[in-house]
């Protein structure tokens, strides 16, 4: 969970008044990599809050994957990961959890 607005903005302005960064993160409990950050986004935005997460579209579809391990089960990770674009093994373990499809093999 992030800070509020508001309690980003009293660091600041204590910061501002000539405090360090050391003492501004006692006072209020906030790690100073935090003041650093929020200091960061007031210079370049000019506000203090947040971001919008720029978040892509699922790059595994579930029927895709299904199709590729219906046609070659035994494919490692890596190997089904190369069949997308910018795919990962770990991408590809998460999304096959997601959607509940096992690889166990049974005798």
């Amino acid at each position: 969970m992030s800070y509020s607005k508001d309690l980003r903005e009293k660091v600041l302005a204590h910061r501002a008044k000539g405090n360090t960064q050391e003492t501004t993160s006692g006072i209020f409990g906030v790690s100073v990599s935090a003041i650093k950050r929020w200091e960061k986004l007031v210079a370049e935005t000019g506000s203090v809050e947040k971001r919008e997460l720029n978040r892509t579209a699922r790059k595994y579809e579930e029927e895709t994957l299904k199709a590729i391990l219906a046609n070659e089960p035994d494919l490692y990770l890596y190997e089904i990961a190369a069949r997308f674009e910018g795919g990962t093994a770990s991408g590809v373990n998460d999304a096959l959890k997601r959607y509940g499809i096992t690889r166990k093999k049974r005798r």
